[in-house]
């Protein structure tokens, strides 16, 4: 007899006796005593804190100055500490202030001039630039339009080398009003004046000149970084990018952004990051524009073309855009990581043969990620692709082979089989719905009484509110058909089993799904499937699949590796998203997306984990008691513990203006003349929180209901965010009239009917403040035929609503800005209204004082609040 049919034959035999072990043996049908679940749920929950949140807050050992010796070419974060306190003690730096557009600009200066001093001038050469730029260009809907901001520009070069391909390395360091911006951004340009130095320092020489831009007006938005790369003498030059952010303060910086369809900078990263933080869902839902943020890294991209990698700070977003981003609130190791990848990267950059010729080197998307910081993982957009479908191929094919063996050894067949296993994948799909609809259900009934945010500061309440929720509906339907329909003639082992076959079919589903529309996030579905896959066949060939629930240890083991993975994203997600809560107005409901993201990162994490529920006795007890948690953290959550916003470390953003209005009316008669707060609140809560706390907001009002009849509302909104959201707006009038701290001038230099004879020229001179706005709309039948404005919104009337928005801001050249619009109406007589000017004069820095009574009702505000607020005079012609 040959060998391969003794091995048939010794296969036949086991087959028949384990047929006779199933049939026989009550010991592998009897599930696990309940009292161990607890224990095993809670396991999963230590693994979290134990592993992911330790890696997921690890920071490198920072490298001090009397430690420099000793550690050469190294990033020295105590050296940058001390630069930051002294950015931190010149106050908040807003574009056109004198902390910004002069003392910050010296600051920088004197620091390049002592990198200099330090320089090894036999190899380098260091050329810097103060350069005033002015131009304009459509920032969603609003005109974008700037006069003299400052970049201070650096490039650092070796003596010997004759490339023309330049690295470009970005930070901000201007700031918002009433924040030092420390954090943002702060930190970045103290962690390139330090790679500066370190590059200036070096005995190894390196290929490309270096740019390094400080730029002082991004959160403008983005002004400088236009005037540079649509204006600079280098900015032709630049082949490749790196831009730093921060959208907190101290932690790691995370990658979110990179090519586009550059790969081989993600090559790069991966070979040369020295702290790898990286998602390429991250990247997907940044640019699908659900963030309320934008970076520099889009207008480099957009009008110059440059490729490059987007990196940010995402720790502790608390502090972001408020006085507390301090010095006190960044870290020294967070200096450290950030300043060792950028080293490393500026290093590798520097000296890579594709930085020649770039496009030539655009060859598609990629897939990239990092698992707990511990290794990066890159591949190609079509690798991805390929790997999703056959991993997802390959898994459907052994869930077919399990579902065969199964019948091999049951009384079933395996049509019996097969029609069992579809009403189980139809419970798991219906499973699946439930543990996405059930946290939702929570965040709208939480929302609908005014109890949204409650997890703001303490973020444990998501595990009740949202984790435990999303378990119940992931395993209730499979375990409320298990505990009513009794199967004796199959293993209750292998009813378990098909629930997990059942949610690696429908990963599989989708992985095939969304990339075949061109996403790259299915790579979460190919990591899950893969370790499924890899411990089912372990299982299959072993034949411990066949013997009770011994499979199970098998596959909870390769499940560590996944549900790592997925709880180290979704808890940055978690990190990112919260903070940005406070700062999401008021329209949308921010506790549907936490929940979401809640449930996504339970049914990845948890999909191979939360079916093993029915593995114990009384698993509908077990549902109970996930419900009694979720009830308990309820409870909690209307309680004070439920309040979001503590003092310092996480507040509740207030924005208002203190605005002097005065309508004219086409005579010249003057309607309206009165002064009050204008309140942009910043998130769900609006102004409840605020009830019955020291501040006096009686007589607030919305402003919605003049919407219809008032330009822009009849309220000064500041830029395009604030001009979107104003219907949602409100006003509070007040009985002193509110001093305007500045001059401001709008004069009508002249009106002309121009020679077509149904045209009319309206040339006008305005001044005032680093910061100004213009809303025009003409009257009925009146179009705007041309003006001295870039021309989009004429040209792109489908693309770009009235009222034109025009936002006009300067930082050291305060010239007059002159400008004309023609206005085409109906032949006739041209003596009657032709269109609607509003003109806002804002006086965002703290070099134009409060009146007394707004530094009043400033402090009148609690401790939990933190208030960006500024004067502002609003008028509204009709000419």
């Amino acid at each position: 007899m040959s060998q391969m049919e003794e091995d048939k034959e010794s296969a036949a035999a086991l087959d028949i006796a384990l047929v006779g072990i199933l049939k026989s043996s009550k010991s592998l049908r009897a599930k696990v005593p309940w009292y161990y679940a607890p224990a095993f749920l809670l396991l999963w929950v230590a693994l979290f804190f134990a592993v992911v949140v330790p890696l997921f807050n690890r920071l490198p050992e920072s490298v001090t100055i009397a430690q420099e010796s000793q550690k050469p070419n190294e990033f020295v974060a105590e050296r940058a500490q001390l630069l930051l306190l002294s950015f931190d003690s010149i106050g908040p730096k807003v574009v056109g202030s004198i902390a910004n557009e002069e003392r910050t600009v010296r600051f920088l200066l004197d620091e390049v001039e002592n990198v200099r001093a330090a320089m090894r001038a036999d190899l380098y050469e260091l050329e810097v630039d103060v350069q005033q730029s002015s131009g304009a260009y459509m920032h969603w809907n609003m005109v974008n339009m700037y006069q003299g901001v400052q970049n201070v520009v650096v490039k650092l070069s070796t003596r010997r080398s004759a490339s023309e391909s330049y690295l470009l390395l970005n930070s901000h360091f201007d700031s918002k009003p009433g924040s030092p911006g420390s954090g943002d951004d702060g930190t970045m340009v103290i962690v390139m004046l330090e790679v500066l130095r370190q590059m200036a320092i070096s005995e190894h020489p390196f290929e490309h000149p270096i740019v390094f831009l400080f730029n002082g007006a991004e959160e403008n938005p983005l002004q400088a970084s236009h005037g540079f790369i649509t204006q600079h003498k280098w900015a032709k030059n630049c082949k490749a990018l790196i831009n730093l952010e921060v959208a907190g303060s101290g932690g790691r910086d995370l990658l979110f952004q990179g090519g586009p369809n550059h790969p081989w900078l993600m090559r790069y990263y991966k070979d040369n990051a020295k702290h790898p933080f990286a998602t390429t869902m991250a990247e997907e839902i940044f640019q699908a524009g659900i963030l309320p943020s934008d970076t520099d890294f889009r207008i480099f991209r957009d009008y110059g073309q440059v490729p490059g990698l987007d990196m940010a700070q995402i720790s502790n977003g608390y502090v972001y855009h408020t006085e507390f981003d301090n010095f006190a609130a960044v870290p020294r190791a967070s200096l450290q990581s950030s300043g060792e990848n950028a080293l490393a990267l500026v290093r590798a950059f520097a000296n890579a043969s594709e930085m020649y010729d770039t496009e030539a080197h655009s060859q598609g998307k990629s897939v990239f990620f990092d698992f707990l910081g511990l290794f990066f993982v890159v591949y190609s957009a079509t690798t991805g692709i390929i790997l999703n479908c056959c991993i997802a191929a390959v898994s459907l094919l052994l869930v077919c082979i399990s579902l065969w063996r199964m019948a091999r050894v049951s009384e079933l067949s395996l049509c019996q089989i097969s029609l069992l296993f579809a009403i189980i994948l139809g419970l798991h799909v219906l499973g699946v719905l439930l543990s996405v609809g059930l946290p939702l259900l929570i965040a709208v009934l939480f929302d609908a009484g005014d109890g949204s945010l409650t997890y703001f500061t303490h973020t444990w309440l998501m595990i009740g509110l949202y984790i435990c929720p999303a378990i119940i509906g992931l395993s209730l339907p499979t375990t409320l058909y298990y505990s009513w329909r009794k199967n004796l003639k199959i293993s209750h082992a292998y009813h378990l089993h098909m629930s997990l076959h059942a949610h690696c079919v429908v990963l599989a589903l989708i992985a095939i799904i969304l990339s075949a529309v061109s996403l790259r996030t299915p790579y979460l579905c190919m990591i899950s499937i893969l370790f499924y896959s890899a411990a089912l066949l372990v299982n299959l060939l072993s034949r411990l699949h066949d013997r009770g629930y011994y499979w199970v240890l098998i596959t909870q083991v390769f499940q560590l590796i996944p549900f790592f993975y997925f709880c180290y994203l979704f808890h940055m997600f978690l990190v990112i998203f919260i903070p940005m809560m406070g700062r999401n107005g008021s329209s949308i409901n921010p506790d549907l997306l936490v929940a979401l993201l809640c449930t996504l990162g339970t049914f990845f994490a948890m999909g191979f984990v939360s079916p093993l529920i029915n593995m114990f006795r009384w698993s509908k007890f077990i549902m109970v008691g996930l419900g009694i948690v979720t009830f308990i953290f309820s409870m909690i959550a209307i309680s004070d513990a439920g309040f979001p916003y503590r003092p310092k470390t996480s507040v509740m953003r207030v924005n208002f203006l203190h605005v002097r209005r005065i309508f004219y009316e086409y005579d010249g008669s003057v309607s309206l003349n009165d002064s009050g707060y204008y309140f942009d609140f910043q998130d769900r809560r609006l102004n409840y929180p605020l009830e019955y706390t020291s501040v006096d907001l009686t007589g607030l009002t919305s402003i919605k209901e003049h919407c219809n009849t008032e330009l822009m509302c009849g309220v000064p909104c500041f830029n395009h965010r604030w001009c979107k959201a104003r219907a949602t707006g409100n006003w509070l009038a007040r009985e002193q009239e509110v001093i305007i701290p500045g001059n401001s001038s709008l004069l009508l230099l002249s009106k002309t009917l121009l020679p077509t004879g149904n045209t009319m020229r309206y040339e006008f001179e305005l001044s005032g403040p680093p910061h100004m706005g213009l809303f025009i709309e003409p009257q009925a039948g009146v179009t705007v035929e041309d003006w001295s404005f870039i021309r989009n919104p004429l040209d792109e009337p489908e693309k770009y609503t009235r009222p034109y928005q025009i936002f006009f801001s300067y930082g050291k050249d305060n010239s007059p800005l002159r400008f004309h619009i023609d206005f085409a109406f109906p032949a006739g007589n041209v003596d009657v209204p032709i269109f609607q000017l509003g003109v806002a004069w804002h006086y965002l820095s703290y070099d134009y004082e409060r009146d007394v009574a707004g530094m009043q009702f400033i402090a009148d505000f609690p401790d939990f609040v933190h208030v960006m607020e500024w004067p502002t005079l609003y008028k509204r012609y009709i000419y």
